[in-house]
């Protein structure tokens, strides 16, 4: 079964309310859609109402189990406009001021998360990047002992020699443009650490270079892959969540059992990884819209990590299939590792979550 019909099971035991800052978006309309006949939980869409609606009856799209929120129309923008003034960074602002800032939809958005009015947010349908990230690395904690927030595309494909579903993690696509070793090392632990709680498999991550292991190399950016592998494994000792790191490696021997065994490269990610870290965010990105052109596999991302928050920010490409198993991801994500994986005997008494 798909990684996402897995995901969306689990959804409709523990329905979660996702916000979507360009609510007027067909797009976003029919992802919401979806995610809301499907019982995942309540879309919020922020936007002008009559807008939306008269996009919705063009696309004969039911808002009955949507939310709609016009921000300056809303309940909690007297009380948003005072707390955006009591964060750290807008301390010092006027009221006029903090209100110009939550007229932005991606703002407004980024407080229903920050108050947990919504439980994860999912932005950049029609924004560019720096407009999406912008308020959530402002205004969103980042985790304890993270220093770097990252990204990361999930690749829903099919094992071409066994025909089972499997899943495979690239980061960072679409933040660090040249992120260090101690950047990477933050990447390669928060990537696993994401892909073992939506999965609930071993992370086997591999730290991808143009050599395999060299011994003689003195390219810097080999080095700082190799600086960023013994980083990573020395902070995934501290986490108690199990996960693999190796490299350098190329990225056939790190995906491909064969070609690791003929390059002699042993160990338990060769040609078996599950997640890729890449050295910059050029190969990141070229690599995951290769991947998503030449093989058309299900897409979701790019899902931040580092944020305390659950938060995607999707690229302004992104189809209404993909906007919606990016929720689902995202979704996931709030929902605690011990109910979205039970084990039997607490999968009996597990209790429905109820949302506000």
């Amino acid at each position: 079964m798909p990684l996402i019909a897995k995901l969306a099971e689990r959804l409709k035991r523990h329905p979660k309310r996702v916000v979507f800052p360009e609510g007027g978006d067909p797009r976003i309309l029919q992802a919401a859609r979806k995610f809301a006949t499907r019982g995942l939980g309540i879309p919020i869409l922020l936007g002008d109402r009559a807008q939306i609606k008269e996009n919705a009856e063009r696309l004969n799209i039911s808002l009955d189990r949507i939310r709609i929120i016009e921000p300056r129309r809303s309940s909690e923008w007297d009380g948003f406009v005072t707390k955006f003034q009591g964060l750290r960074r807008f301390r010092d602002i006027k009221a006029k001021d903090a209100e110009e800032y939550l007229e932005n939809p991606n703002y407004f958005a980024t407080m229903m998360l920050a108050t947990s009015q919504a439980d994860a947010i999912v932005s950049g349908a029609t924004s560019s990047a720096s407009s999406a990230l912008r308020p959530l690395l402002q205004i969103i904690p980042r985790h304890k002992d993270v220093s770097s927030v990252s990204s990361l595309n999930i690749f829903d494909l099919e094992d071409p020699r066994t025909g089972k579903d499997r899943e495979l993690f690239l980061a960072d696509c679409a933040v660090i443009p040249d992120p260090t070793s101690e950047q990477l090392c933050d990447i390669a632990v928060n990537t696993a650490a994401l892909r073992y709680h939506l999965t609930n498999t071993t992370p086997r991550v591999a730290l991808l270079s143009y050599s395999s292991k060299s011994i003689s190399s003195k390219n810097p950016t080999v080095a700082k892959m190799k600086a960023a592998s013994v980083l990573a494994r020395q902070k995934a000792r501290d986490l108690d969540i199990p996960m693999e790191i190796d490299g350098e490696l190329q990225v056939d021997a790190a995906l491909d059992s064969v070609v690791a065994k003929t390059k002699k490269i042993d160990g338990p990610v060769a040609g078996q990884a599950n997640v890729l870290i890449f050295p910059d965010l050029h190969s990141a990105n070229i690599a995951s819209k290769l991947v998503d052109v030449l093989t058309r596999a299900r897409n979701y991302g790019p899902i931040l990590t580092g944020l305390s928050k659950p938060a995607a920010e999707i690229s302004r490409g992104a189809t209404a299939s993909d906007i919606f198993g990016t929720a689902v991801m995202v979704a996931s994500q709030a929902i605690d590792h011990k109910l979205l994986y039970p084990t039997d005997g607490e999968e009996l008494n597990e209790d429905v979550t109820k949302i506000d």
